[in-house]
């Protein structure tokens, strides 16, 4: 442009083109243009040769066609932005995008550019299109997304870290909320994880945690998102999840499969899961309330005896405080002697003589009454008791044996924790060497979990144990995944067959009984003993009998007798067992005491209800209720349960549910589905009932339409 006349002369346009040429083919950056739709126009040739497409092809295209912001940017949501950015004909600045065709072609590396853009307008106002410039910021931006990710993902694993699932369980708890959509979160942590750390190192757990993460991917799939929150602690967050019998069924294969062994460096670690669930907005609707209850939940499934899974319900207390103080107390009582041994016996069941008995730790609690040894046993292996309990249950144990018939031997349980103990061969000679019982007359059980240690360590252990004359048995076979390489490696005596394929023998469509029969065929194959534990009906034990069982422990014979029991019968020359029981097992039956509410039309009585199976339940307190009848029962917690009345006497009915109930992971029943919390607030539910959160205003409901139709009688023990 002359300086003089303001008018652009031919030697300014040729060096604008010179300067715009030079600026192209230095690559610094390109030139576009599109039309008033939005269709490119012009772009620059050095572009088209970036992109590996002619210029011709790029050529008439939309805008939003050939690029797309980045769908790997959470802040982002497909091309939503630069449709709005072109439709507002605002000014486009920094807008980062992606070369989509590349994609959708599957050709080579992903490309990104920066955009710049300002819309042309004419002297009339008509919109003519964008004119812009773009240049290429892949290497930047791969470097942003890689911070990113490393930012929100765990770099051991690859799992999202506690920052990302914290967030992600936000957005979706506060998206869902409106939609009345649920969400289930798991918590689990690894049980022995400590132990592989510090008997295999460091590096060895870092291995295994990568593993864990791996198995967890293939578990959940598409189903969720998994997160490493630290340490051994895990978290998966499962949208649109509420049937308990389906989550039930996940933590179960959760809990399954990472529990098998892990081959590393040559040698297998063996370790466990426990898992606790929540479901929102049932149990919580906030996150950090959902966070307590999944964790509650987890304590729960720990202190139930590790390997469980555990739904969230009002009434859990704080298991961590609460597991402290059962080892406090569990210190108490070992140092006071208030820990004794009770025996169960094995009988032959040839001639139902009595040919062992197998030590089972009991603790009578002056507050708790009897805690289960599931419950203490796991709580002294991770306060450092559990050498010292063992130690005391072996001294004990023989000084009982060795004033029984020389025929009679006595069995004691080893945790992995005191197998691994260096001193533990001499632990059992002081204990045969005080009491002078014989060492074959001692029987070591011992679980899978003993080779998680090291291979040496191991094998030294069994040598030095078989070199004192102590027998050993391998407990719970068959619930591992690597039983017959043990077989082949161990000096065992002895297989017990898990009480876990007694109790379904019996059933059909079962492969239980198969699994017993090719136990017992194997034992016999390499001349070892088996044992049946866990038989309570005369229908398993006939079972059992006719597969080869020679020897079985359980309640069809006897309970674990206290040492005066034992006594009285080697005075009265007892020592057989006549087998007493059922005549079939029933596993799903159970007593229950439990108030309940019976709904009927549009009236609520209370009643209590006395025996609860997966199909049914017994109810007490209402009287003139005719078979046939429809009834909802209220259990609580949103848990609503259909149901008819089959049976009916005086103040009892027999109910069948229309929906079976399913496992809590406890040992107790739940419904599968619950109804939300928003739905009982708008029926008129208290809200001291509900989870906390904030609900519509409720109905109030009006008076019953109808009078009542049964009579409600006061149950004893019912306030």
């Amino acid at each position: 442009m002359s300086a003089a006349a303001g008018v652009i002369t031919a030697a300014d346009s040729a060096a604008r083109l010179g300067v715009l040429d030079d600026f192209e083919q230095a690559g610094i950056g390109w030139i576009w243009a599109t039309d008033s739709d939005n269709r490119l126009i012009y772009i620059s040739d050095s572009a088209g040769q970036k992109l590996g497409r002619p210029v011709l092809e790029l050529l008439g295209h939309p805008l939003i066609e050939l690029f797309a912001t980045d769908a790997d940017n959470p802040d982002e949501r497909s091309d939503r932005p630069l449709k709005f950015q072109l439709s507002a004909r605002n000014k486009l600045n920094d807008l980062i995008m992606r070369f989509a065709a590349t994609e959708e072609a599957g050709q080579g590396r992903r490309v990104w550019w920066s955009f710049y853009g300002h819309p042309k307008f004419d002297k009339s106002g008509k919109f003519l299109g964008y004119r812009g410039s773009a240049r290429d910021v892949t290497v930047e931006y791969e470097r942003k997304l890689e911070d990113s990710r490393l930012a929100e993902y765990d770099s051991l694993t690859g799992l999202a870290n506690r920052h990302r699932m914290t967030r992600r369980l936000e957005g979706i708890l506060a998206a869902y909320k409106g939609a009345k959509r649920s969400c289930a979160v798991m918590m689990l942590d690894l049980d022995r994880f400590k132990h592989v750390n510090d008997s295999m190192g460091h590096p060895a757990g870092d291995e295994l945690l990568r593993q864990v993460a791996e198995r967890l991917r293939n578990i959940i799939g598409d189903r969720g998102e998994i997160g490493r929150l630290g340490g051994d602690e895990f978290q998966v967050i499962l949208p649109d999840l509420d049937d308990r019998g389906k989550l039930g069924e996940l933590a179960g294969k959760v809990i399954q499969i990472v529990s098998q062994p892990y081959p590393i460096d040559g040698k297998r670690a063996i370790i466990g899961t426990s898992v606790g669930v929540a479901v929102a907005p049932y149990d919580a609707l906030e996150k950090d309330e959902m966070v307590r209850a999944s964790d509650l939940a987890l304590y729960a499934a720990k202190k139930g005896g590790r390997g469980q899974f555990r739904f969230y319900s009002a009434d859990l207390k704080d298991e961590e405080q609460e597991r402290q103080l059962l080892l406090d107390d569990l210190r108490e009582a070992l140092a006071e002697d208030k820990l004794e041994l009770h025996y169960q016996p094995v009988v032959r069941t040839a001639d139902n003589v009595v040919v062992g008995f197998e030590a089972l730790m009991r603790w009578e609690h002056e507050e708790r009454g009897f805690v289960s040894p599931a419950v203490f046993i796991p709580a002294a292996e991770e306060g450092n008791l559990i050498n010292q309990l063992g130690e005391w249950a072996l001294k004990i144990a023989c000084r009982a044996a060795v004033n029984w018939p020389k025929t009679v031997r006595v069995a004691v349980n080893v945790s992995a924790v005191q197998f691994a103990n260096p001193a533990f061969p001499d632990i059992v000679t002081q204990a045969l060497a005080a009491s002078g019982l014989e060492p074959n007359r001692l029987e070591l059980e011992l679980t899978e979990s003993v080779f998680m240690g090291d291979s040496e360590t191991v094998d030294e252990t069994f040598k030095a144990l078989k070199l004192l004359g102590v027998r050993l048995a391998l407990d719970d076979f068959g619930t591992g995944y690597s039983s017959l390489s043990y077989l082949r490696s161990a000096p065992f005596d002895k297989i017990k067959v898990d009480k876990s394929f007694v109790d379904s023998c019996t059933q059909k469509d079962h492969n239980s009984a198969k699994i017993i029969t090719a136990i017992i065929s194997l034992s016999e194959a390499l001349s070892m003993e088996t044992t049946v534990e866990g038989v309570e009906a005369f229908d398993q034990l006939k079972l059992v009998i006719s597969k080869g069982a020679k020897f079985v422990q359980g309640w069809i014979y006897s309970k674990a007798l206290r040492l005066t029991e034992i006594e009285e019968k080697i005075a009265n020359k007892d020592f057989k067992i006549e087998p007493e029981g059922p005549e079939i097992h029933r596993p799903e039956r159970r007593s229950v005491f439990r108030r309940i509410g019976v709904i009927h039309d549009d009236h609520r009585y209370e009643a209590v209800m006395r025996d609860l199976s997966k199909t049914g339940a017994k109810i007490e307190g209402l009287i003139g209720v005719p078979e046939g009848t429809g009834l909802v029962l209220d259990l609580g917690g949103g848990q609503l349960a259909v149901c008819m009345v089959t049976r009916t006497q005086d103040a009892q009915i027999a109910v069948e549910f229309e929906t079976p109930l399913v496992s809590d992971g406890a040992g107790g029943l739940v419904t599968r589905h619950r109804v939300s919390p928003y739905a009982l607030a708008a029926a008129g539910m208290p809200l001291a009932t509900l989870p906390q959160g904030n609900y519509p205003l409720q109905q109030i409901a009006g008076p019953p339409r109808s009078k009542p139709q049964f009579m409600q009688v006061t149950v004893s023990g019912m306030a």
